[in-house]
């Protein structure tokens, strides 16, 4: 989408708000996921859903506004830790030049519910106040005064990932100094009654154990819920304004499996050029990339697929490749998956600390990958990629670099201790 790496104006990320099923901020968050501690359970309540036939991640969050929709009130608290991190003081800030990207997600269907005599709620925010797929993007920019672009894409499970690449390309293209970018997704029965029919969803009687990536038993994903929020601009906006720099954005690409709606291609010839093409957008050699957080969603196709395809592009470097799929923690958040997995993936990189892929006591030897199981490790790592891989054949990949450079940068701990 563009190449970064050409520009004397980097684009690097200066803040990070982050909520799951495992922790109400960004800390513990990521101190969850680094300790592989899930919080995965039996789930009730969903309308039309037997209570106990579904497992999932869910957060417990109560809503700012009586009715509001969750998934709003996941990024308003994810966003506001984000602005906070990134030390945004608005007097100094051009809101005109701030923009605001958040993935799509599902409407308000309660006014539907209640015409069916299925389901009838007593809110105070009308169902037409947030029924669009774009409500939350216009929320969070209207609670903040964002005058700038705003994006929101619906790419699936790519939605997360492709908003960030839709703000960075913003700033690259001067259309805006700073960005507020991510993604969230909360519990929906239209999307768990159509994972359930098409069987995609992992069943367990422990269901912290269910979802497991790249073991010969694994059998599909649970559903999760939870926001990522980035704070993006370019470099010489950060320096102006003193702030703290986590990582810098090298590049990243979209591209399609044109393959099928939901099946993958095993061949994994999309993926593999999508990988390929990320690396040269971004000025990386394959055997610079030492860590890929990946789609990795526990379905037999998806896990093969993206194995192959990661061979495929990065050949004998692939040995020395270290890759995780912290969807055996979180859930998959859909939506909100690529925008979460890149704020995990940040945290890492950060701390020096590459986390788990939990349950993965078989590994399948078809897929011949180090994909760190059941507890992490220390790993000083500088590049990093985080993958999604779509229903729809939408596919995106971010390659980011750890920023070293002081005093803006974060220098790695003097002592690691694994969680």
């Amino acid at each position: 989408m563009y190449r970064s790496r050409e520009s004397h104006d980097p684009i690097v990320i200066t803040g990070i708000g982050l909520i799951a099923s495992v922790g109400d901020n960004r800390e513990s968050v990521w101190q969850a996921v680094r300790a592989g501690r899930s919080a995965a359970r039996r789930l009730e309540g969903l309308p039309g859903i037997p209570d106990g036939l579904l497992l999932g991640a869910p957060v417990d969050i109560e809503p700012e506004i009586p009715g509001q929709l969750k998934v709003i009130t996941l990024c308003q608290r994810s966003a506001a830790e984000a602005i906070e991190d990134a030390s945004i003081d608005f007097g100094r800030i051009d809101r005109n030049r701030f923009a605001c990207a958040i993935s799509g997600h599902m409407g308000d269907t309660s006014w539907v519910n209640e015409q069916l005599s299925i389901h009838h709620l007593l809110s105070a925010v009308p169902w037409w106040h947030q029924w669009l797929p774009n409500t939350a993007c216009s929320a969070v920019a209207n609670r903040w005064g964002l005058n700038g672009p705003r994006l929101c894409h619906s790419t699936a499970c790519a939605s997360g990932l492709i908003d960030i690449l839709g703000a960075a390309r913003a700033l690259r293209d001067d259309q805006c100094d700073i960005a507020l970018a991510g993604s969230a997704e909360a519990f929906h029965p239209l999307f768990a009654a159509g994972f359930h029919q098409m069987r995609v969803l992992a069943n367990h009687d422990d269901p912290r154990q269910a979802c497991r990536p790249f073991d010969e038993t694994r059998d599909g994903f649970i559903m999760g819920e939870g926001a990522a929020m980035f704070v993006l601009e370019r470099l010489s906006h950060a320096r102006r304004r003193g702030a703290r720099i986590y990582a810098e954005i090298l590049g990243g690409k979209t591209l399609a499996d044109a393959h099928h709606l939901t099946g993958v291609d095993l061949e994994s010839d999309a993926l593999a050029r999508l990988i390929s093409e990320t690396l040269r957008a971004s000025g990386l050699k394959p055997k610079q990339l030492e860590y890929i957080n990946a789609h990795g969603t526990g379905t037999q196709q998806n896990d093969l697929a993206e194995s192959r395809g990661i061979r495929r592009a990065m050949g004998s470097a692939a040995d020395a490749l270290c890759i995780s799929a912290t969807k055996s923690i979180l859930g998959h958040l859909v939506n909100a998956a690529g925008s979460v997995e890149l704020a995990i993936t940040t945290l890492a990189m950060r701390d020096g600390f590459l986390p788990p892929t939990l349950n993965l006591t078989r590994p399948d030897p078809q897929c011949d990958l180090d994909c760190i199981p059941l507890v992490g490790r220390n790993n000083q790592f500088l590049h990093a990629m985080k993958l999604s891989v779509a229903f729809g054949g939408h596919m995106a990949a971010v390659a980011i670099r750890r920023w070293n450079e002081t005093p803006a940068g974060f220098a790695y701990p003097s002592k690691l201790v694994a969680a």
